[in-house]
C-alpha cells in the first residue's frame, strides 16, 4: 500500500529536484493566515455559505456532496479553447451548478439507483455547458458515478452515509474506506522508488463532510487535522505567489510554455507533495503563533491544512488577475 499523503509530501520534499519549499514564504504565509482566523474570514462556518453547496439541513446532503466530490477533477482548458461554463459559473462551481440545475429539474443524480446506470446521453444533459464546450473527461465521469453508485448499492445500503457511519467518527477511517472501496479515487504514483499518495479528492470528500456540518453530527471526525490540504493544479499557484514554494528555472519555464505535465511525472508528483509539505509548515508554524501570543484568544483547533487549502483556493478565485502572471501546472486526469 502506498505510504499516507504527509508522509508522501515529506518524503518527496526532501527529494525533490525541481520544487522547493521557502521557510521565509512560509512564515509570511503564516500570518496572512493568522489574520483570517483573527477576523474569521477563515472559518468551518464558510462551506455552507455557497449557495452552490447543499445546506446541512437537506436529507441528501452526503449524498449530494459524495457526487461532487466523485466528478470534482480536470475543469481547466487549453490555451485559446473555450471554458465550460454553467450559468455562468467556471470550473468546481460550474459542476455544482449543473447538480443544482440537475436536482431542479427533477433529475435524481445524487441517487446511486439513477447514476449507477447513468447513460453518456443522460450525462451529456446533465453536463451541457452554457455554450456547446462539453465538461472535460465526459466519458470518465461516466464511469466513476457508475462504479461509485454499484459500490454504494452491494455494500453500504446506497448510501454514502453508511459509510460515514460505519468509520465511528475518524477522519482516518474513512478516508482509507474512501481509497479501499472506490477505484476513481486511488490518487497514488511511483516516485524514486516509492509508492506515494495524495488523495485529493478522498481528502476534500472527507473535509467537505466535516465543512459541511460543521464538525457535528454525521460531519464529527474526532481526528480531522490527519487530513492534508488537497493537492490540485491551483494552490501550487497561490503558493508561489505567496513565496512559500519555488519552482526551479527549467521547471518555471515549462509551465510558462504550458507544456502539460503527465500524470505520474516526477514534476507533476513534486508539485503536488511539495504543496502539500508547505501546507503543512504552514499550519505549524500559525500554529506556534498562537501558542506564542495568547492575547490572540485562537486555539490551535481553530486552524487545520483544511480551512488553510480553502482560503487559499477562495484567494486564487478572488485574485484571478493578480495571479495570472504566476503559471499553473495542468495534467488531464481523474484525481484533481
Amino acid at each position: 500500500m502506498a505510504v499516507m499523503p504527509r508522509e508522501s509530501a515529506r518524503l518527496i520534499a526532501r527529494l525533490s529536484k525541481n520544487v522547493f519549499i521557502e521557510e521565509e514564504g512560509v512564515k509570511n504565509l503564516a500570518c496572512v493566515i493568522l489574520e483570517g482566523l483573527k477576523d474569521r474570514t477563515i472559518s468551518v462556518n464558510n462551506f455552507s455559505q455557497l449557495q452552490l453547496h447543499p445546506s446541512p439541513d437537506d436529507p441528501m446532503a452526503v449524498d449530494w456532496i459524495f457526487v461532487l466530490d466523485t466528478l470534482n477533477y480536470s475543469f481547466w482548458s487549453r490555451k485559446d479553447s473555450p471554458k465550460w461554463t454553467v450559468d455562468g459559473q467556471t470550473g468546481y462551481f460550474a459542476l455544482c451548478a449543473a447538480v443544482k440545475r440537475a436536482i431542479d429539474e427533477g433529475k435524481p443524480i445524487v441517487d446511486p439507483k439513477y447514476y449507477a446506470h447513468i447513460t453518456r446521453c443522460d450525462a451529456e444533459q446533465i453536463f451541457r455547458g452554457d455554450n456547446h464546450t462539453s465538461i472535460p473527461l465526459l466519458d470518465e465521469r461516466v464511469k466513476s458515478l457508475r462504479e461509485a453508485g454499484k459500490i454504494l448499492l452491494e455494500k453500504y445500503q446506497g448510501t454514502f452515509t453508511e459509510c460515514i457511519k460505519s468509520c465511528s467518527c475518524s477522519a482516518e477511517k474513512l478516508l482509507k474506506l474512501i481509497v479501499n472501496e472506490f477505484e476513481s479515487y486511488q490518487d497514488e504514483a511511483e516516485y524514486d522508488g516509492h509508492r506515494v499518495s495524495f488523495y485529493k479528492r478522498a481528502q476534500i470528500l472527507v473535509g467537505d463532510i466535516w465543512a459541511c456540518f460543521k464538525g457535528e453530527g454525521i460531519g464529527e471526525l474526532r481526528d480531522i487535522d490527519y487530513i492534508t490540504m488537497f493537492a490540485d493544479y491551483r494552490i501550487p499557484q497561490v503558493l508561489v505567489h505567496f513565496g512559500a514554494m519555488r519552482y526551479s528555472n527549467p521547471l518555471l519555464s515549462r509551465l510558462q510554455c504550458d507544456v502539460e505535465l503527465e500524470n505520474g511525472s516526477d514534476d507533476e508528483i513534486e508539485i503536488r507533495g511539495c504543496s502539500i509539505e508547505a501546507v503543512e509548515r504552514v499550519k505549524d508554524e500559525v500554529r506556534s503563533l498562537i501558542e506564542r501570543y495568547p492575547n490572540l484568544e485562537l486555539n490551535k483547533a481553530d486552524v487545520n491544512a483544511i480551512l488553510i487549502d480553502h482560503f487559499l483556493w477562495d484567494y486564487r478565485r478572488e485574485h484571478a488577475a493578480q495571479l495570472e502572471q504566476v503559471p499553473f501546472h495542468k495534467t488531464r486526469c481523474i484525481y484533481y
